[in-house]
């Protein structure tokens, strides 16, 4: 579906990282990858997609700390690489891509050069941009001051912040928040994004 000039009208994809964390002379890397689509303003359970991702380097005990992954549990686990037919329609197609400080995110995928990937939209740059005055610019309390707790618990049971699934559709709840309360969804996107 090609992008609308109308973002209630354009699908989104929003996609999320968790890392292995930084080492002293090392680099960082992937090892969970979550994706998830909203549809103008609505949330499309069948675009969730969720993968532990293989990697070279053990996930840092401050790493784990934060997102409560280890290396144990990258057994088996396939490589980024190997994912890029549903990275590739999971973000291609004309869909407009969402992360959240969409840095990482978009160091992450130069795995795949040349991939076409957009346009981008940054919820942190947006939020910083239409939403002042919250204490901080966090997933966790954007979507508290929101009030979406609820709704989001309750499309990503049983998982928490820094899980990459439950980040992603965070990200398009908080993106749909502001689309609806800032009065953006009937703007052109070219006036926002």
């Amino acid at each position: 579906m090609p992008v609308s000039n109308n973002a209630g009208q354009t699908v989104f994809a929003a996609i999320d990282f968790e890392s292995a964390g930084v080492t002293k002379g090392g680099t960082d890397t992937p090892v969970q990858i979550g994706m998830a689509v909203m549809r103008g303003l609505e949330l499309d359970p069948d675009g969730a997609f969720v993968s532990y991702l293989a990697t070279e380097r053990p996930v840092t005990w401050q790493a784990s700390q934060v997102h409560g992954i280890t290396t144990a549990d990258l057994a088996g686990a396939p490589s980024l690489a190997s994912l890029w037919p549903r990275v590739r329609d999971g973000l291609g197609g004309g869909r407009v891509v969402v992360a959240h400080g969409a840095g990482t995110e978009k160091r992450f995928l130069r795995v795949f050069p040349l991939h076409g990937f957009g346009p981008w939209v940054d919820t942190l740059v947006l939020a910083r941009r239409f939403w002042p005055g919250v204490p901080d610019y966090s997933l966790q309390t954007l979507i508290r001051s929101a009030g979406l707790q609820e709704e989001l618990a309750a499309a990503c049971p049983g998982r928490r912040y820094h899980d990459a699934l439950y980040d992603a559709v965070a990200t398009l709840l908080i993106l749909r928040h502001l689309l609806v309360h800032a009065g953006l969804a009937d703007r052109p996107m070219n006036e926002w994004a």
